[in-house]
């Protein structure tokens, strides 16, 4: 059988370390009720064999399921086919296909159907019909009982026994599994979301790093040519205001273009750099009203944690310049010119909330694929270039809106212990 690797084999073999006590302790209760209350004389050494070896298995599971190598098909086979075996050891010793309790051979194949490929199913199928066809010709038969004719109605009790055993453990462990597999389907369905936005990203990042570097030789022209205007016209204030000022956009814009390279070169050395949460949070403010002078801050670090370090990962500086432009252009589309900036660490993670006095997200608006802005001259990008950031550094962005305006949590992990 070809090994392959699914997060189902490791579901089934989850369920099956769990059944073996669960089977154990079933089969100790019905030696003791048949000993004890029918006075039947049966093979207690190799019955409490076959117990033993179960309860001996179950701590063997638990320790492979901590191990984070994942479970290969194969590898669940052997644990399924295993049990099929210490369930035939058992019947073998108690009447054989005449035990009621034979049908719980279905179990096994029932988990395995639910969990494992056709082919890892047949197999399973295969190995409970062998073990049922032995059953049948070679077993242990049972002494006689002093039931005064009751025997057959004692086999239609066991029948019934079974049949509430085996509807039990199908409900409640093919539930479990059924849960894994809707699980598995979800994480599938937000990896293909995070793929879409991602490749939608890296086409808007493969355009922005073409027009950055042909922007590259304009803006130094401009440079060149801007004292060049200033030059036999020391008397025109006005001028040398305006010119003033360009110069100040072109040197920002270069500086931004700079920004963008360094940026790169962080991600490509993904180094961190370890700072208290305080200080970072006051940096990042700074930086913004270098960007954005008429916005008003309103900033709180939990007193605990400001003097605590974190990691800070390249990108996270951009992610939160971003969010905080959004919340500024936000308040001021309702004349208020506040942006909302809180932080605290818990225990190994930190959050900062990014707050505003908006309307709050639209309904068309999402925080996942790049879409279409609420802003006038907005591109759409900048939600969805946090997210993805924040996500590529394990952390999660949540975005929600009330009367007060949106707040956005980003949570990252800490990293960094004080």
């Amino acid at each position: 059988m070809a090994e392959s690797f699914s997060f189902d084999a490791r579901a089934l073999v989850t369920t099956i370390a769990w059944l073996r006590p669960c089977a154990a302790i079933g089969q100790a209760t019905a030696i003791a009720v048949v000993v004890g209350r029918l006075h039947v004389a049966l093979p207690l050494i190799p019955l409490a064999v076959g117990i033993a070896v179960l309860i001996l298995a179950t701590p063997v599971a638990f320790l492979r399921l901590r191990n984070a190598r994942p479970v290969g098909e194969a590898e669940a086979f052997v644990h399924v086919a295993f049990d099929i075996l210490m369930l035939g050891w058992a019947l073998y010793f108690t009447g054989g296909a005449s035990n009621p309790f034979i049908t719980l051979l279905l179990v096994p194949v029932a988990l395995t159907a639910a969990a494992l490929s056709g082919k890892a199913t047949a197999v399973v199928t295969a190995l409970a019909a062998a073990v049922y066809a032995i059953l049948i010709f070679a077993y242990a038969p049972l002494p006689d009982m002093p039931m005064h004719g009751n025997e057959f109605r004692l086999h239609l009790t066991g029948m019934a026994i079974n049949f509430m055993i085996a509807v039990l453990l199908l409900a409640v462990f093919v539930g479990r599994m059924s849960a894994s597999l809707n699980t598995q389907r979800e994480a599938i369905r937000r990896l293909h979301e995070r793929a879409l936005r991602d490749e939608s990203i890296l086409a808007i990042a493969t355009q922005a790093a073409g027009a950055a570097h042909q922007l590259n030789t304009p803006l130094s022209t401009l440079r060149t040519l801007l004292p060049e205007l200033e030059r036999g016209r020391e008397a025109d204030a006005a001028l040398r205001a305006d010119v003033k000022v360009m110069t100040g956009e072109v040197e920002r814009c270069r500086g931004i273009l700079r920004d963008m390279v360094e940026y790169g070169r962080q991600q490509l050395a993904g180094t961190a750099q370890a700072t208290a949460l305080g200080d970072y949070v006051r940096e990042s403010v700074d930086r913004f009203r270098l960007l954005r002078p008429e916005a008003e801050v309103t900033t709180q670090v939990a007193p605990e944690s400001r003097r605590q370090r974190i990691a800070v990962q390249p990108g996270l500086a951009h992610a939160l310049l971003n969010l905080m432009q959004n919340a500024l252009d936000a308040s001021l589309h309702n004349g208020s010119h506040t942006v909302i900036l809180h932080a605290a660490i818990d225990g190994s993670r930190v959050e900062f909330v990014i707050g505003d006095h908006g309307d709050g997200l639209s309904a068309h608006r999402t925080v996942s694929l790049p879409t279409v802005s609420d802003k006038p001259d907005g591109l759409g990008i900048g939600l969805a270039l946090a997210r993805s950031t924040i996500e590529r550094m394990h952390g999660e962005l949540h975005a929600r809106s009330d009367a007060g305006g949106t707040f956005v949590h980003v949570t990252l992990p800490r990293a960094e212990r004080a």
